[in-house]
């Protein structure tokens, strides 16, 4: 179930970016940011004596990183391989991982730099700047939304939280790419949106649930670590991306250093590195 909900989060993705050319980047991830927000809001229905005021701004502040980690990583992705961009943005929660750790962490990081330079290869001048600094931002963003995510655990009871932080995601998408609403609003791409919503949040969200009641968060995490190599196959399958030697070695670099991580005791009991929660397929681009 794990798997499955990676292999949807990455289909959905790739899907996105049949809506690149109707909508641009930034128009894919409002339509998906806005009808997830419409489904949670209908799904969830937040109540407001669930928030105190700290509980409300947390969830308003984490709605924010939301959809700018959204809109960075669509950016990426329209200027990099999907496999690419995901292992650049997964440097996020490893960063977080590896942070919070005790013991023996140190080779993590290298092994990650490693990972990186394979990935965009400077010296060869190929890989897109920009593609680069979106998918870096969005790694930073994701890191906070690590950190959002269970301060808002902490303040606010069940989904509530995020009921109130997905719609805030999705007006702060819409204000950023402004789509015409003579195209967002046609039969077609209203049927693309919902249908994108419900591909990545809500099936991935009950999956990982589901998955969660029978793993450890650290087998848990372990999997989602899996992430950026799942992103590979998928963008070789459903967009006919390849890979070269280096970029590929990277990502395996940077899957290595997510699983060591992970596993390797590398983190405080209490602390849910990596992301692994079922809450973390909500925001993931």
């Amino acid at each position: 179930m794990a798997v499955a909900a990676i292999v949807c989060v990455q289909i959905g993705i790739a899907a996105s970016v049949g809506l690149f050319d109707d909508v641009g980047p930034a128009g894919a991830a409002a339509l998906r940011l806005g009808w997830a927000g419409v489904l949670l809001l209908v799904l969830v229905r937040p109540r407001p004596s669930a928030f105190t005021r700290r509980g409300l701004v947390a969830s308003a502040v984490l709605g924010v990183v939301t959809g700018t980690m959204t809109l960075c990583f669509m950016e990426a992705v329209a200027r990099l391989p999907l496999g690419t961009a995901s292992a650049l943005e997964f440097l996020g929660p490893l960063g977080v991982a590896i942070a919070r750790g005790r013991g023996a962490t140190k080779v993590w990081p290298a092994v990650a730099a490693v990972g990186v330079l394979l990935l965009t290869e400077p010296w060869q001048g190929t890989a897109s700047a920009e593609g680069i600094a979106f998918a870096l931002t969005a790694a930073a963003l994701w890191a906070a939304y690590i950190l959002l995510t269970q301060k808002v655990g902490d303040e606010v009871a069940g989904l509530q939280g995020l009921a109130v932080a997905m719609p805030v995601a999705g007006l702060v998408a819409l204000l950023v790419a402004r789509p015409d609403p003579s195209v967002v609003l046609t039969p077609d791409l209203i049927l693309a949106g919902i249908g994108l919503a419900i591909l990545l949040p809500v099936i991935p969200f009950a999956l990982e649930m589901l998955a969660l009641r029978r793993l450890t968060t650290t087998a848990f995490g372990t999997l989602m670590s899996l992430e950026p190599a799942v992103a590979l196959i998928i963008g070789l399958i459903v967009l006919d991306q390849t890979v070269a030697l280096g970029p590929l070695v990277g990502i395996l670099f940077v899957v290595i250093a997510g699983v060591g991580a992970q596993r390797g005791g590398a983190r405080h009991a209490e602390a849910r590195a990596l992301d692994a929660t079922p809450e973390a397929a909500l925001a993931r681009a």
